[in-house]
């Protein structure tokens, strides 16, 4: 006697006696009850296929067990002590394979986990402990198919990373429709691996608080777009700040008493997602690096160069293959570790830029994460009370945090969003070029390629914080408009370094102070 399950739908029993169908296969949810739908025939020479007895019956329920026994008794004349061991043979072979497809279905839910050879680790190990890290993983990040974005796919890339830190990062990637947030976005994760991070489309708001205590753990979590995200904006808020978040529910167990329970999902976690709508996630963008997509026309050629070229079959699939399995090796191969800036004291942000305490954090916070990245390249120490492992921050790594953030901190030090921002720098090089200082909205409307309820939009913000100003022509008696400080956002840009710069000088200072004469 043996369980046939080669039609999941109609497994078959079959003794000397009886024939027996389980129609419809198995439930795997209810481990505490064996409900079932039998088909029972006796076997004999001269078979009779309408003498079928069919019954839906809980193998676990031994008054359902015992009416179907006399059932069959009566209906296909045979003895009950030959159905009554069948059925217990039955319900035994079913257990045990309800078991092992228990255990295949919990084996496949596990997240994937690659285990590097010998080979690949030292191939990453290699990788992280040459020179210029940053400048080859930037090589490679490009070669793996993402076009352009050299400072953002980079930065990215290190958000990324410090998932696997005590103080992750975020970010929020912002831009005009079809400019390819989402492809950005998606294509560095691609460089990430499968097991350490979880792509979020649609999500309900209670869905966070049902995963397991430590699921999240150290995860990067991608939202593909905030704006179908908005119910789990707020668990998420608290996941980034408080690392954890927690929800009390009222429970009954099977006796009907009813409980109180305290479900609880710990982090830190590293979030990304995309939006056009940056004033909206306020709240959100406070919390992460905001990274405003390349939308100028040498970005747009590029990318479409790239489409031509993939259509045409003249891309080299292999070597972006080839680049991102090492870039995921090198995530894998990143223990986590502590990381102590010693030179943190004299890193002291702009006064222009806004919400420092916050805006401060973050930058020590991305130090921190070049330090993390170059783990291979660093000694490693331990503190004299604890005997914790640490390694330290250099000043190399300071000199490229600033470069590759500056353009943030020039974002978060400007009065108008980046959408109005965007605006006004092409509003500027089409006056340059043009060698004007009077604009009218038809003929930005016109040149410009600008809608006019968006540019509408633009003039509001920028009236209202003083970056144009309506004029009246002396000749036609009609307004037009002239933009207040043509310099303004390159001064900007020249403070911001020159307040980086002098941290450097510090630092230096402090490190090889100058000799007395």
């Amino acid at each position: 006697m043996k369980l046939e399950t080669t039609n999941p739908n109609n497994y078959s029993f079959i003794t000397k006696q009886l024939e027996l169908h389980i129609l419809g296969g198995l439930q795997l949810n209810k481990l505490e009850s064996l409900r079932v739908t039998l088909s029972i025939e006796k076997i004999t020479k001269g078979k009779n296929v309408l003498n079928v007895l069919r019954q839906s019956i809980d193998l676990y329920n031994d008054n359902q067990l015992e009416k179907l026994v006399r059932k069959c008794a009566e209906r296909l004349e045979i003895g009950t002590s030959i159905t009554r061991i069948t059925l217990q043979e039955l319900t035994r072979a079913l257990e045990n394979y309800r078991f092992a497809l228990t255990e295949k279905q919990t084996e496949n839910q596990k997240p994937f986990s690659k285990t590097l050879s010998v080979s690949e680790q030292k191939e990453a190990i290699k990788f992280l402990r040459q020179k210029n890290l940053l400048e080859a993983t930037n090589d490679l990040i490009g070669k793996s198919g993402v076009i352009g974005e050299i400072n953002n796919r980079l930065l990215m890339y290190l958000i990324f990373t410090s998932r696997k830190t005590n103080n992750p990062l975020h970010c929020i990637s912002l831009g005009s429709s079809g400019v390819g947030k989402t492809h950005l976005q998606s294509k560095v994760a691609e460089l990430i691996p499968e097991e350490d991070k979880v792509e979020i489309t649609v999500l309900s708001a209670n869905a966070f608080y049902y995963f397991n205590r430590t699921e999240l753990q150290h995860k990067l979590i991608l939202i593909e777009d905030l704006d179908g995200a908005e119910s789990v904006l707020y668990p998420l808020r608290e996941l980034q700040s408080k690392k954890r978040i927690t929800k009390t529910v009222v429970h009954k167990d099977r006796k009907g008493t009813t409980k109180t329970i305290h479900l609880t999902v710990e982090g830190p976690v590293s979030v990304a997602g995309c939006t056009t709508q940056e004033s909206i996630y306020e709240d959100n963008s406070n919390r992460s690096f905001l990274l405003y997509i390349d939308e100028s026309e040498t970005q747009d050629k590029r990318i479409m160069q790239y489409q031509r070229f993939l259509s045409a079959g003249k891309l080299n699939e292999q070597e972006q293959l080839d680049a991102k399995e090492i870039l995921q090796n090198v995530q894998r191969i990143l223990k986590p570790i502590k990381v102590i800036n010693p030179f943190a004291e004299y890193l002291e942000l702009p006064q222009s830029v806004f919400k420092p305490r916050r805006t401060n954090s973050h930058y020590l916070q991305f130090v921190e994460a070049i330090t993390f990245y170059k783990q291979y390249q660093r000694e490693r120490k331990y503190d004299e009370q604890t005997g914790e492992e640490y390694i330290e921050t250099t000043i190399e790594d300071i000199k490229e945090a600033n470069e590759l953030i500056t353009e943030v901190l020039l974002r978060k030090s400007d009065t108008i969003t980046g959408a109005a921002r965007n605006h006004l720098e092409r509003l500027k090089k089409y006056l340059n070029d043009n060698n004007q200082t009077t604009f009218t909205n038809t003929e930005i409307r016109r040149n410009l390629r600008v809608k006019e309820t968006t540019l509408r939009r633009y003039n509001k913000q920028l009236l209202l914080e003083d970056y144009i100003r309506k004029v009246k022509k002396l000749k036609t008696k009609s307004y037009c408009f002239e933009i207040v400080g043509i310099d303004e956002y390159k001064n900007l840009k020249k403070q911001i370094d020159k307040s980086l710069e002098n941290c450097l000088t510090q630092i230096q200072l402090a490190v090889s102070p100058p000799s007395r004469q």
